[in-house]
């Protein structure tokens, strides 16, 4: 199942149920950004606006890399059992949240402890714990790893309209865009979305100016970040 299954599901249920003919906007979060991009390729003329933030509209080589390294902690688990685990792998799913830990939040976060200082966490350990495994944990194993390979293979351009075409694609998005990377984001670096923006007609390059990683777009978590976005997302629907 991929972004562009999704993506196209999501139309099917906007035009044949609801009977909606244009979007003002449409806007996402990582891999809600992967979306918005496709949004804007697949659906030009119906899309008027989109603002994806601290994602991209293919995932890179370093991203791919990355995401291996998170997919072999969590399936090293001997419970893993090549999928057709009876309980969760729990030991997998802890270390795969100790390698995203190394990921989600910047160097510049950890060096002005803000895990500690903004989050609240009493140590280290007690973020890695709380926050990391906390997400984690709970989750299934299998539905994990599909998510991961979605991502793995989101590509705008990797379908029969564009053929791999990865330029063409961004190029044929007429939407008004904000792409706003996270200034810090280990994931998704601006210099991506600056390419994005080079081949797109009505694009603006917007980094989120945090030392909040990827989570300068997660919703809620730092205010700053959020007026930030929120501030942007206002300035473009009244365009």
């Amino acid at each position: 199942m991929t972004t562009y299954d999704n993506v196209q599901a999501q139309h099917r249920l906007l035009t044949e149920k609801f009977g909606v003919k244009k979007l003002c906007l449409v806007t996402g979060w990582s891999m809600g950004a992967l979306q918005t991009f496709h949004w804007g390729a697949l659906y030009p003329d119906m899309v008027e606006r989109i603002a994806p933030f601290c994602g991209s509209a293919k995932c890179s080589r370093h991203n791919f890399v990355f995401l291996e390294g998170v997919k072999a902690a969590l399936t090293a688990d001997g419970a893993f059992n090549g999928g057709w685990y009876k309980e969760q792998p729990t030991r997998g799913l802890r270390a795969m949240a100790r390698v995203y830990a190394g990921w989600g939040f910047s160097q510049a976060f950890y060096r002005e402890r803000l895990d500690l200082e903004r989050l609240g966490y009493s140590s280290l350990e007690d973020f890695l714990v709380g926050f990391w495994e906390g997400f984690f944990a709970p989750k299934d194993a299998n539905n994990l790893l599909a998510m991961l390979w979605n991502w793995q293979n989101g590509d705008i351009s990797d379908n029969e309209l564009y053929k791999g075409d990865f330029k063409r694609a961004l190029g044929a998005i007429k939407a008004k865009a904000y792409v706003m990377p996270g200034q810090t984001d280990l994931y998704f670096p601006p210099e991506d979305s600056q390419f994005e923006v080079a081949n797109m007609p009505n694009a603006k390059f917007l980094p989120v100016p945090s030392i909040w990683g990827h989570f300068a777009g997660g919703p809620g978590i730092n205010p700053a970040d959020v007026k930030f976005i929120d501030n942007a997302l206002k300035e473009l629907l009244s365009a």
